[in-house]
């Protein structure tokens, strides 16, 4: 799906510190058009800096259900067309996240930024952006939030309403020098001609934060917000997997609903000790079309602290009461990580994640493979081997090895779809962006 980088080496102007990586591509997201299903659209940062971000964004569009792609660059960076004219003039762009509304309008929303995160001379901003041709252009950024030093807004994500065109969601963490990290949210309720001034929907107190914050409109109304809470607790930190919920399309929130202690231990190279940047403490969230909801995460419960594996909950009440986790990944003396949550037009559940289990330490190269667990009650799964072995160890280092804090699953009608990426042992161009059929 991804190609050769459309940036150069110096296409942001400036004397950027870090390495960079050009021709990487990370990070996925995807989204199926509710009039058309095979019309879809990825999206993914180019170029990853080893100290974040990227040079910008590219997105993809399929009109064959994903067998074929037309990539196009969204003006969301200097590197991508961005000025000051046109309020995109950022060094950086990172966290693509895509929605497609009910009428077929299509929403990207990026994490763009100049400077190091919280330095004096740094700003960062939640750009939204639209297209009614089925992601093959994009209109102007809109900014929803800017901020300048001592504020980082930080892991965006974009959702439409189930029902109602006009509304669409976007929700973000707001990162402050302390350490808090309020949950913050802005809604269109004209289709996107226009955005609320956004503003927080929960705070979790002073020097704690919330982390991943996604929202997911239901089949009945009800709007949820799922989000890792950090609590700052004697001898260290807490994590709590959280949901909040709406009645009125986002004008009021309840109180926070506790699903589970998030428990993640995050996932190292055996031989080398190198961190690996996964999906830990960044939940996934689904629906199917009863309104049963699903949530997706990295957890060590289930070896007892030794190793992560995907923990799956669901709610038959529309967040208000959550089941106990149960394994959705296949082999537990393996490390997993990086889930992704989906239902079929069938009602086939489905989550995505990488694993460990065909490492060979012995070969002195860290592989990783790409798999899609399956479950028709959301209790037992049924694993398959999508691709792999990898080797990770050639992936970027941003703060670990960088596939991705997220990948994407979408389905469209009775078929799986997962967005993924994976590395290759090639330092020009050391990974790229596929996409699988199941």
């Amino acid at each position: 799906m991804s190609a050769a980088s459309p940036f150069t080496a110096n296409c942001d102007g400036a004397a950027s510190t870090g390495v960079l990586y050009m021709n990487a591509e990370v990070e996925p997201s995807a989204a199926v058009n509710p009039l058309n299903p095979t019309n879809l659209i990825a999206a993914w940062q180019q170029d990853r800096w080893s100290n974040g971000g990227s040079h910008g964004l590219v997105t993809a569009a399929s009109f064959d259900g994903g067998h074929g792609w037309t990539r196009s660059v969204p003006t969301v960076s200097v590197c991508g067309g961005g000025s000051a004219a046109n309020g995109a003039d950022y060094q950086r762009a990172s966290d693509p996240w895509l929605a497609f509304a009910a009428d077929g309008t299509a929403y990207l929303l990026s994490l763009s930024f100049s400077g190091a995160t919280l330095a004096s001379t740094s700003a960062s901003a939640m750009l939204v952006l639209r297209s009614s041709d089925g992601g093959q252009t994009w209109g102007a950024p809109q900014t929803l939030n800017r901020d300048g030093a001592g504020v980082l807004n930080d892991k965006g994500a974009i959702g439409a309403d189930a029902s109602d065109a006009h509304y669409v969601y976007a929700t973000w963490d707001r990162l402050l020098a302390d350490g808090s990290g309020p949950t913050w949210f802005a809604r269109t309720s004209d289709g996107g001609a226009s955005w609320e001034p956004a503003r927080a929907i929960y705070d979790p107190g002073k020097g704690n934060q919330t982390l991943g914050n996604i929202p997911l409109s239901l089949p009945d109304g009800t709007l949820l917000v799922v989000f890792t809470e950090y609590d700052v607790v004697a001898g260290g930190v807490a994590g709590l997997l959280r949901v909040i919920r709406s009645t009125d399309r986002g004008a009021n929130w309840s109180a926070p609903i506790t699903i589970a202690n998030e428990q993640s231990t995050g996932v190292r190279d055996p031989n080398t000790g190198t961190l690996v940047r996964d999906g830990a403490g960044l939940p996934s969230i689904a629906a199917d079309a009863s309104g049963t909801v699903y949530v997706a995460w990295q957890s060590s419960a289930f070896s007892g602290g030794a190793r992560d594996a995907i923990a799956l909950a669901h709610s038959g009440d529309a967040g208000a009461t959550w089941s106990l986790p149960v394994r959705a990944s296949g082999a537990l003396a393996a490390a997993a990580f990086t889930p992704n949550v989906r239902v079929r037009g069938d009602g086939l559940i489905g989550v995505g994640y990488y694993d460990l289990r065909y490492n060979q330490p012995s070969t002195g190269v860290f592989q990783a493979d790409y798999w899609l667990a399956s479950s028709l009650d959301g209790a037992s799964f049924t694993d398959t081997h999508v691709s792999g072995p990898f080797p990770l160890d050639r992936a970027p280092n941003a703060e670990g090895l960088f596939l991705g804090d997220y990948q994407a699953l979408v389905s469209s009608g009775n078929e799986f779809l997962p967005v993924f990426v994976t590395s290759r042992d090639d330092p020009a161009n050391r990974t790229d962006v596929y996409v699988a059929f199941w």
